[in-house]
């Protein structure tokens, strides 16, 4: 049991503080926390004091790719890319295909580890490696356990490296979900999945009762190739083909649209990830929030793991089109756990938290909160971090995993791939 005393809590939906008070913290998927007149003393238990510190509920990532952890720096690129095309085929298509399950453990465990850090206890995942495609899920999923960080993981199908391949993806992800563990039925984008792909991943979403994780609209190509081939956009052959239909849908990007998309999206319950510096790096566009109704969320697109950041930055965006304003901006901010509480996903419970070594400058206070998250706090006040109960990181220190042997790891696998990815 973790106990947390004298500690300013902060209810992350309300907003409201209770300064000075005891938290019990119960373990597990569904744990609970209490507040509790005393702490025990010695014993089996953790006791962290928190006095003049702030704690609050961790964060959710509501999309990434473990799959990029191993990018950072590589020289590995045979053609600068000159479009948002050339950027898949020359950098991420190229990087998928060289994938094994070390490199797939190594990119899982290094983004984990990046997660807990930055407070984030909760990833949406959204995973790619066409020659090391049966197996991937659990090895992420098992480097994800041994972090101490919750996931609901994915599985990339795509026509792009042949049928075969999409068929391999949508065994994976049947394979992997009756096992137990919670998912969603992956795709990548429309113009590299076909017609048949496209149903037998909407037939297995309802079969599991799942529900889809794509790309929509990132880059204009997107659209251009939907009404080529279909005779209609994007979110329209969506709509056909049953993808809209499910809660648990999630929709990555979602740039290029039109007022006709925007209507079937705010009528459908399906949830959008906003992914701002994602877009910027790719130049493919700014997110534009008009017309799209309540189901939007944060995601990094596996630039980071830093939610704060990544939220940030989204609401920096978007002051050139309007802005969404401090309530919008910390709605969105919040809403992956809504999405994954309205879902019945377990393991985002109240006993996930962070604790804030924060000393402002102003008063920090319900009406202040968020205009702190936004121009003070960052993930470097995170001292602490409990996730499910756990206890994962204390005073900026990983406990569950031997950060240093990890990194070790990482870069001698990381060595290994972008040899592969030269020689490829």
């Amino acid at each position: 049991m973790v106990y947390l005393k004298n500690a300013h809590f902060i209810d992350w939906e309300t907003l409201a503080f209770k300064k000075g008070v005891h938290i019990k913290v119960e373990e597990g998927p569904t744990g609970g926390i209490t507040f509790v007149d005393s702490v025990p003393a010695g014993g089996a238990d953790t006791v962290l004091d928190c006095a003049g510190k702030y704690v609050t509920k961790s964060f959710v990532c509501g999309h990434h790719h473990v799959y990029s952890a191993l990018s950072r720096g590589m020289n590995t690129v045979k053609k600068a890319p000159t479009n948002f095309l050339e950027v898949l085929q020359y950098i991420w298509w190229a990087l998928d295909k060289c994938l094994d399950q070390k490199s797939i453990e190594a990119s899982a465990l290094v983004t984990a580890i990046a997660c807990a850090k930055n407070g984030v206890t909760f990833c949406i995942d959204h995973h790619a490696s066409p020659n090391a495609i049966a197996g991937s899920l659990e090895t992420i999923a098992k480097a994800f356990d041994k972090v101490g960080v919750g996931h609901l993981l994915c599985y990339e199908i795509t026509d792009r490296d042949g049928l075969d391949k999409a068929q391999a993806g949508l065994e994976e992800t049947e394979n992997y979900i009756k096992s137990g563990r919670q998912g969603l039925v992956g795709l990548h984008a429309s113009f590299t999945v076909g017609e048949d792909t496209l149903a037998k991943a909407v037939t297995l979403a309802q079969k599991l009762s799942s529900g889809i994780h794509v790309h929509v609209a990132e880059g204009g190509l997107d659209q251009e190739d939907s009404q080529k081939k279909y005779g209609m956009r994007v979110v329209e052959r969506y709509k056909k083909a049953g993808a809209l239909d499910f809660s648990k849908t999630i929709l990555g990007h979602c740039l290029h649209l039109d007022e006709k998309e925007r209507a079937l999206l705010k009528a459908s319950p399906v949830w959008l990830a906003q992914n701002a510096e994602s877009n910027m790096n790719n130049s493919v566009g700014a997110f534009d929030w008009t017309g799209l109704g309540p189901n939007m969320m944060f995601g990094t697109d596996g630039m980071h793991s830093d939610m704060i950041r990544s939220a940030k930055i989204a609401f920096f965006k978007n002051q050139e089109n309007g802005g969404i304003g401090y309530d919008g901006f910390y709605t969105r901010f919040r809403n992956a756990h809504r999405y994954l509480l309205a879902n019945g996903f377990t393991g985002d419970g109240v006993n996930n938290l962070v604790v804030l070594d924060y000393d402002p400058p102003t008063d920090f206070a319900d009406y202040s909160f968020v205009g702190h998250v936004l121009f003070g706090l960052d993930s470097c006040y995170i001292e602490s971090v409990i996730s499910q109960g756990r206890l994962i990181v204390k005073d900026r220190k990983m406990l569950t995993v031997n950060e240093a042997e990890v990194a070790a790891f990482a870069r001698e696998e990381a060595d290994k791939l972008w040899d592969r990815m030269r020689k490829a």
